[in-house]
């Protein structure tokens, strides 16, 4: 029987025994944090021996390049052609950075801003706007509104962001352009069909400096080995003739270290000219001991392939562990729903309306740390205030049963209190 078919007094009941739960959890004086995706230490240990110094012993790249030294912007040869292996784009189609593809991203709209996409500056054509599928990631909207762009939020469907919204949205030329996460979006996991990312590809945007920024972190993040495919995004474009229209971005943050890998755009001819270009203003090189060191480590696109694979050992007991409990906890009650991704770093979950807020709040106060309610919104706004962003990753599998136990007491906790409250 569902909460709402419940009588005040069932619910008064429920209520008063949740709230004893919650108390006790309360004097345990729990202190965990799930608020964002991060790698935890047994993943991170699987990289070790990347550290090993022989692999930059004699710090030359295949063609003989000191990388020790200055040059070679672009990346290293090798490592570029790494990336376009696992990218299925040339490796003239890829440029090697630092360790942030968030860093290439807000670098990006700065650009455009600054000097626009192939067009007068974004900052000189008054108010510009982006679109932005929601639930989403957080970050991609700080770094909007960190410019003052204008955010719309466009629905996510079960197969990607919802295209027709999209297409009468790009009539306006001050929408320039778009951010995403193709693959295992962040935070419901889910993957665009090979329908959305061809519709994707053959838009017609009034603007013609349009941009689509395709995240593509999750590219390799495979909790299963019969993970759905994305398609090839650029190989979809060759029949629209619209490559110049999507800069994809990747990085190793979640294969390697968060903070020691390497992050690379892939984009077209035209665009990699023009962001070599700027780069040349920019920056002299990136770290080519790192990128070399990848390269030699991982060897192949199969190395990385199979170095996920451990990733996802470690992972899979752990999604498992959230979604077994959602559904001993929750199915029937009418209170929850929630995604069942088949891989990435997240599960979406969606609480009764109007009580995401007070979900997280109960669990901060009993030692909980969750995603803020409304962080997959732009301007932290969820309209509903129901999305909870779950992070399963960073706790050990004991505190993350620990951390589940108590959600679950409070999203009951808040849907009993609101259902009260109306009777």
């Amino acid at each position: 029987m569902t909460y709402q078919e419940l009588s005040q007094e069932e619910l008064l009941k429920i209520k008063a025994e949740l709230v004893d739960e919650y108390e006790k959890f309360k004097a345990r004086g729990l202190k965990l944090d799930m608020s964002r995706g991060k790698p935890s230490s047994e993943q991170l240990d699987l990289s070790m021996d990347i550290l090993d110094p022989a692999y930059i012993a004699d710090a030359k790249a295949q063609d003989g390049v000191d990388c020790r030294n200055y040059g070679v912007p672009l990346g290293l040869p090798e490592c570029r052609e790494l990336f376009g292996e696992l990218l299925g784009v040339p490796a003239r189609n890829i440029i090697v950075c630092g360790n942030s593809s968030l860093n290439i991203m807000y670098d990006y709209i700065a650009q455009c801003m600054v000097s626009g996409s192939g067009a007068e500056p974004w900052m000189l054509q008054g108010k510009i706007k982006f679109l932005c599928p929601a639930p989403g990631y957080d970050r991609h909207f700080k770094v909007l509104e960190s410019f003052g762009i204008e955010m719309i939020t466009v629905p996510m469907l079960e197969d990607g962001p919802d295209m027709d919204v999209i297409d009468e949205l790009i009539k306006d030329p001050s929408v320039k352009g778009m951010f995403c996460v193709p693959k295992y979006s962040n935070p419901e996991g889910k993957v665009f069909s090979p329908a959305v990312v061809r519709r994707m590809a053959g838009l017609k945007p009034a603007a013609k400096d349009f941009r689509v920024i395709w995240d593509n972190a999750y590219f390799v993040h495979d909790l299963y080995d019969t993970a759905p495919e994305l398609l090839n995004i650029f190989e979809a474009c060759r029949e629209f003739g619209s490559e110049d229209m999507f800069i994809e971005v990747a990085s190793t943050s979640k294969i390697t270290f968060p903070g020691a890998g390497v992050s690379v755009i892939a984009a077209s001819d035209n665009n990699i000219e023009l962001i070599k270009k700027r780069m040349g203003v920019q920056i002299i090189c990136h770290d080519k001991l790192n990128q070399l060191r990848h390269v030699r480590y991982f060897k192949n696109a199969d190395g990385i392939k199979a170095h996920m694979k451990r990733h996802a050992a470690i992972l899979r007991p752990k999604f498992q562990a959230v979604l077994e409990k959602f559904d001993s906890e929750f199915s029937g009650l009418g209170i929850a729903r929630w995604t069942e991704p088949q891989g990435g770093y997240f599960i979406s979950l969606d609480v009764l309306d109007g009580c995401a807020k007070r979900v997280v709040s109960l669990c901060k106060d009993a030692g909980v740390v969750l995603t803020g309610a409304g962080a997959a919104f732009p301007y932290g706004k969820d309209p509903k205030d129901s999305n909870i962003r779950i992070a399963p990753t960073y706790p050990s599998v004991e505190e993350l049963s620990l951390a589940l136990e108590l959600l679950c007491i409070c999203v009951k906790l808040a849907a009993a209190e609101k259902l009260t409250a109306q009777k």
